[in-house]
């Protein structure tokens, strides 16, 4: 008899374990029955489009998805959309789910469990914050929903939370015609990077037209008559907006891991191995956004919610559900975005997290460019670099730049993943010529000064 597999989520992670499970489950011989269920209209999509499409650089939503309930079903795997799972039960092993259009509820048995629910938006419990016109952006049903409020003819937006999605965001409402303002608590946008790197992701955002007001908390959501947002209460002043996005962030969505009482860790994530599997929960699974992964620099558990390592922990989960050996290795906290022109990339610590974590570390800022500095179309570019004194070990780096800069960053990315010092990385063999660099890359020019102050 088939073991049963049930999925709860089916976007990158959950439906990257499905797909595997099946394929290495042949390959072995095992006999597996795969059963998804997702609340939503979408399978496997990029949730990092969504600023795209609505800033009309893509087609959406069909353009985001990779791959649809029908491509799935055509593989083997029974996906049940519209149905939400509401309950779980560890020990009789069902997974009760809500069929939304039939308006039914039935149980699921299962020999095994996955979940890959993944991260909700933060919402912040102000008053007004359920007012129409107040979106979270996580979901390709979020993401027509504001489509859908932007054919009503908004004309102010105001996005609270300056990170990777209110900066895309911003940018998007802005090439959208609105006028749009962005309110943030910290003294910088993109707190993911040093303030004096964030300094110009705020220059470049108030570049291209959009007001941004920092070390500014926001208080509460004035409303009309008709229950819709009309401004946005801060510290620094009420902000008059027709619609709102939240750009404060996600957490791991786990109430349902909650109540079935598996395991959180500090920030509210599952927790899992190294071969996704829930500890000391026989047949429980977990991936992508809402579980915590190991830090490799910090070397301690961390949320990062991207779809790279989502797609990664669904490989390696379906790999081991479906009889073969595999492991995640951990991550290294690497991402990049953009603001108008202006690119921007970070792997591994900045300043301060060092500091709280107790690293003694020193820092370098250089000033280069993207090609010889003689030849046509060479762009600046800020490359910040830090070390551990003691060792000369790289512990992270932070580039902000004109086209042509960020994917430097993945040098970086590889240089911390192989706990390389700035010495070993001023001299790797590093590709050259004056189209695509200067002789001495950035990252090396970078990783040289600092190896100079060890």
């Amino acid at each position: 008899m088939a073991e049963r597999v049930v999925v709860v989520g089916a976007d990158a992670a959950g439906m990257s374990a499905a797909s595997q499970a099946l394929r290495t489950a042949k390959a072995s011989g095992r006999d597996l029955e795969v059963v998804a269920v997702d609340r939503g209209h979408w399978t496997s999509y990029s949730a990092c489009g969504i600023p795209y499409w609505i800033a009309g650089d893509v087609d959406g939503p069909h353009g985001l998805v990779a791959r649809t309930p029908d491509e799935h079903r055509a593989n083997g795997i029974d996906v049940r959309m519209l149905t939400e799972a509401v309950e779980i039960d560890l020990d009789a092993r069902w997974v009760e789910v809500h069929d939304t259009p039939a308006g039914r509820r039935q149980r699921l048995g299962f020999d095994h469990l996955v979940l890959a629910t993944g991260a909700e938006p933060v919402r912040p419990d102000l008053p007004g914050s359920d007012a129409d016109g107040i979106f979270g952006v996580q979901t390709l049903d979020d993401g027509a929903a504001v489509i859908d409020h932007l054919a009503t003819r908004p004309e102010r937006a105001v996005v609270v939370g300056a990170g990777y999605i209110g900066v895309e965001m911003a940018e998007a409402m802005a090439r959208r015609g609105l006028a749009v303002t962005v309110v943030d608590q910290a003294p910088e946008p993109m707190t993911t990077l040093d303030a004096d790197l964030g300094q110009q992701v705020h220059e470049a955002m108030e570049g291209m037209g959009i007001d941004v007001v920092t070390n500014a908390s926001v208080e509460g959501f004035d409303t009309g008559d008709d229950g819709r947002v009309r401004a946005v209460v801060t510290s620094a002043g009420t902000f008059t907006a027709d619609v709102v996005v939240l750009g404060m962030g996600v957490r791991p969505a786990t109430s349902l891991a909650k109540a079935a009482g598996l395991p959180l860790g500090e920030y509210g994530g599952i927790r899992v191995d190294e071969r996704l599997r829930v500890p000391e929960h026989d047949g429980v699974w977990s991936a992508g956004d809402c579980v915590e992964s190991y830090h490799r620099i910090l070397r301690d558990w961390r949320h990062v919610p991207l779809g790279t390592h989502a797609n990664k922990q669904g490989r390696v989960l379906g790999t081991n559900l479906g009889g073969g050996d595999a492991a995640f290795p951990g991550m290294v906290g690497t991402a990049i975005s953009k603001v108008c022109d202006l690119e921007i990339a970070r792997t591994g610590l900045g300043e301060d997290e060092a500091a709280d974590a107790g690293f003694d570390a020193v820092a370098v800022t250089i000033q280069s460019t993207t090609r010889a500095g003689y030849f046509p179309g060479a762009a600046p570019m800020t490359l910040k670099m830090l070390a551990e004194r003691s060792s000369g070990r790289m512990l992270g780096a932070q580039i902000v730049g004109r086209e042509g800069s960020a994917m430097r960053i993945d040098g970086c990315a590889l240089a911390l993943w192989n706990d390389m010092s700035v010495a070993d990385l001023a001299m790797t063999d590093l590709s050259y010529a004056p189209p695509f660099s200067p002789v001495w890359d950035p990252i090396q020019i970078a990783a040289r000064k600092l190896a100079d102050t060890m």
